[in-house]
């Protein structure tokens, strides 16, 4: 009976630590999901994207069941912090000031800010030729940032919650112009809404490096620089990002 007793003790252990192991097989990533083409919502409100799409495949070569959650852009990184999801896979870029509350992965892919306005309008891109236009920008971006430390006392400066929104007054005449991230502009520009606008002047900065963030000391960081790593190897990250793009972004 005490032999007995001690089999169904070890069972049950055995099954805890089956649970717990299951338990930590299951990973929350973090996504905006109003940033198209990196994240957004489909019309069946399914989050999808390049961000996205690249969580997924981490995820597969850590050998990881992952779900998404999405939060506000302004919270996001408070968000990651306070645990809601295990990491942030949203288009961020990797800044000292970010570096300062979260860690980074290596970069997954590189961007540049660039200005866009109305075709038909003779929009130069120098402080001098923007004295006193209204720029948008998204807020808490790296766009909003530079535009603050470099054109700031010159233009005026109007932050939104999100990328759309700037775009909803681009259109509506109610800005000049909007600062922000290429490839998102890119995006923009092909869709109706879109087609009367183009991008003005040269990248105001082509070193963007934008990383997943993890909480600060957290492994899973080296355990998705492995898979980072691995993706980009074996062809995966070449085929997502030829979904979206018909050249690197890497």
């Amino acid at each position: 009976m005490q032999t007995y007793k001690k089999f169904l003790l070890a069972a049950a252990a055995t099954l805890v630590m089956s649970a717990n192991a299951m338990a930590a097989e299951k990973l929350r990533m973090g996504i905006e999901a109003a940033y198209p083409p990196f994240n957004n919502k489909d019309a069946s409100g399914n989050v999808v994207g390049f961000d996205k799409d690249i969580g997924d495949a981490l995820c597969a070569k850590m050998k990881v069941e992952c779900s998404v959650v999405t939060s506000d852009w302004d919270g996001i990184i408070p968000a990651l912090n306070a645990k809601k999801f295990d990491f942030l896979v949203s288009s961020l870029s990797i800044t000292d000031e970010r570096k300062q509350a979260v860690d980074f992965t290596d970069p997954y892919y590189s961007n540049k800010l660039q200005f866009i306005a109305p075709k038909n309008v003779d929009f130069k891109t120098d402080k001098a030729s923007l004295k006193g236009k209204v720029i948008g920008t998204q807020r808490a971006t790296l766009a909003g940032t530079w535009l603050e430390d470099n054109y700031g006392d010159a233009v005026e400066i109007k932050l939104y919650d999100t990328q759309e929104n700037a775009y909803l007054d681009l259109v509506s005449g109610r800005i000049d112009g909007i600062l922000a991230d290429k490839y998102v502009q890119y995006e923009w520009l092909k869709s109706k809404d879109g087609s009367n606008f183009e991008f003005k002047g040269e990248p105001v900065m082509d070193s963007d490096k934008i990383g997943i963030a993890v909480r600060k000391g957290d492994p899973l960081r080296e355990k998705l620089n492995k898979a980072l790593a691995e993706i980009k190897a074996d062809g995966t990250y070449k085929k997502i990002n030829d979904k979206y793009f018909p050249f690197s972004i890497e």
